[in-house]
């Protein structure tokens, strides 16, 4: 039980330390990079320990980093569809 509490006082760490980043208004690619690193290592204690992943063959690890990596590069290539839709001019009927 010592260690889950270890990790979650570790993942409020994480949230206060995303707070105040964000309050400290750094610029916004800088903001973005250290949101998105915070959040990679918030997802990565809770996948290992909360949803006990630690203890998994590796093989399985692997299979999971991969289908992630499928998402976000799928993500990554129908994003830009939302920007296009963003700046599409609607014309009155």
């Amino acid at each position: 039980m010592k260690r889950y509490v270890v990790v979650w006082l570790a993942l409020l760490a994480i949230v206060a330390v995303e707070v105040v980043v964000t309050l400290a208004h750094p610029a916004p690619g800088l903001l973005l990079a250290g949101l998105l690193l915070l959040a990679l290592i918030e997802a990565g204690l809770g996948l290992l320990y909360f949803m006990h992943l630690k203890y998994e063959r590796r093989s399985l690890m692997w299979s999971v980093i991969l289908a992630v990596v499928i998402a976000v590069v799928l993500m990554d290539h129908f994003w830009l569809d939302a920007f296009r839709l963003l700046h599409q001019r609607i014309s009155a009927p």
